[in-house]
């Protein structure tokens, strides 16, 4: 009986997290485990665009976006992940999880061109970069973020200095990657919620019907969040703290397999 209430206590916490956060943190469980317990290797699961077209192995640029760090890494860039995606889904984009959803598609659609000439076997990075910056430049003027529980620093300046440390742990390789993640996070911020392309990025923004009603999102729900310019943040500055460690091992973090 006391299993069985600890069981549905667990399940009810799952369903409290927003339904697109619950959906990236799951499928980079779902990835990553079985490469870190040596189940799956890793050569199956990372983008390799010869094999994406010439044998349509397409579950390759899915899974690419999931592959997460080892070790301790992991469990870092895990929180992040989970930070940054519940705290854009909860505020900036309350109700509104298909516009949400779909905006990620077409990040993850940008990430994916500007690191094929690149030669990138996994994205996740890039992709966590994408949602760090969208996320600092959302956050309100004076938000502070701690690094490594040592330095504080205006939470804006977050993105560029993991693109830093991606830099002396990786080389340019893995800075690269990191640098396409704010390039698309940065677009996303000025077409989107900077009002830079106007009516036009607004619509780009706005999920097709079938994702809206595969998510239960109603037109009309948080137009305010969705036309406001800077975002709204519902978290004060200081009140959270980013801890974030970039030590280890990092799959694809720049350098070629079989290097």
């Amino acid at each position: 009986m006391a299993q069985h209430q600890a069981s549905s206590g667990f399940l009810n916490e799952i369903q409290k997290i927003p339904p697109v956060t619950r959906f990236l943190c799951g499928s980079t469980l779902v990835v990553t485990l079985p490469v870190m317990l040596q189940l799956v290797s890793p050569y199956t699961v990372i983008f390799v665009k010869a094999l994406v077209l010439s044998r349509l192995q397409l579950w390759r640029v899915f899974t690419s976006f999931f592959l997460g760090s080892s070790g301790i890494n992991f469990i870092f860039d895990f929180a992040m992940l989970y930070r940054n995606s519940d705290a854009l889904e909860s505020a900036h984009f309350g109700g509104r999880s298909a516009d949400y959803a779909w905006q990620l598609l077409l990040a993850a659609g940008g990430i994916l061109a500007l690191n094929i000439p690149l030669g990138t076997y996994v994205h996740t990075r890039p992709l966590l970069l994408a949602l760090t910056y969208l996320g600092s430049a959302l956050a309100p003027p004076g938000a502070q973020t701690s690094f490594f529980g040592l330095l504080t620093l205006p939470v804006q300046y977050l993105p560029y200095i993991l693109v830093g440390m991606d830099l002396i742990m990786g080389g340019p390789g893995a800075a690269a990657q990191s640098i396409s993640g704010v390039v698309v996070g940065h677009a996303w911020w000025w077409v989107i919620f900077g009002g830079g392309a106007g009516a036009s990025g607004r619509n780009l923004g706005s999920a097709p019907g079938w994702l809206k009603r595969m998510l239960g999102q109603r037109d009309g729900v948080a137009t305010r969040l969705a036309g406001t310019a800077g975002g709204v943040h519902v978290i004060p500055p200081r009140a959270r703290q980013v801890v974030e460690e970039t030590t280890g091992h990092r799959w694809g973090s720049g350098h070629r397999l079989g290097n």
